[in-house]
């Protein structure tokens, strides 16, 4: 499976955005995604994942009830959309898609975007 984000950019404090990506060569409907960010000088970390039908979605404590992960089946395509952003937000978003059922961790996803930059100024 190849994965491609896009959507990144320059943002200030309190904008938006939404991140996509795109799947190819597998069947996306069977995998879970997930997204994560790493910003310089730390550890990526988990932002968001959604199970393979969409039914279940899960987030990471500094982001929930402003980020919303949600997936489209026909596009092949799961999405970021990133509310009410704030300067610790400013990092290398991946997506990645895993089989595994646990989504949290980096280590249970099988494949890997190549990055999109989100810079978010004051």
């Amino acid at each position: 499976v190849q994965l491609q984000a896009s959507g990144g950019g320059s943002v200030q404090t309190g904008g938006s955005l939404r991140l996509s990506c795109a799947a190819s060569g597998g069947t996306f409907s069977s995998y879970n995604m997930g997204w994560f960010r790493q910003a310089p000088g730390k550890e990526r970390e988990f932002v968001a994942a959604i199970t393979w039908s969409g039914g279940s979605t899960y987030y990471a404590e500094s982001v929930k009830g402003r980020f919303t992960i949600s997936r489209d089946n026909a596009k092949n395509t799961v999405y970021l959309q990133m509310n009410s952003l704030k300067r610790e937000d400013t990092a290398v978003y991946y997506c990645a898609a895993a089989i595994s059922r646990v989504l949290t961790v980096k280590w249970a996803y099988d494949y890997w975007g190549q990055g999109t930059q989100v810079t978010v100024s004051s």
